[in-house]
């Protein structure tokens, strides 16, 4: 399920025309690597909620932000395996 998350987040990174030609599971979202400003990953947020059936807290944006591809990858799958259990 990892690998798949981390395909469609960086098929919607490239689509929103970011490079991810050099991206990495360690490449920040935010100022420092990917260089997501707030509304971009809201986008992103928003796509990865439509595709998984997710909802993200308002709150969360900032965390998000400061989250590595990886990390983000991971919480998004662990949240699908969550979600998944309690069907």
């Amino acid at each position: 399920m990892r690998d798949e998350v981390r395909t469609f987040v960086v098929e919607q990174l490239a689509d929103m025309n970011y490079d991810v030609e050099e991206l990495d599971d360690d490449t920040t979202l935010g100022p420092s690597g990917v260089d997501l400003e707030s509304l971009a990953l809201a986008d992103l947020a928003v796509r990865v909620e439509d595709r998984y059936g997710l909802k993200f807290a308002d709150d969360e944006s900032e965390k998000l932000a400061l989250m590595t591809v990886g990390e983000f990858t991971t919480m998004v799958a662990d949240r699908v395996a969550a979600n998944s259990d309690k069907s």
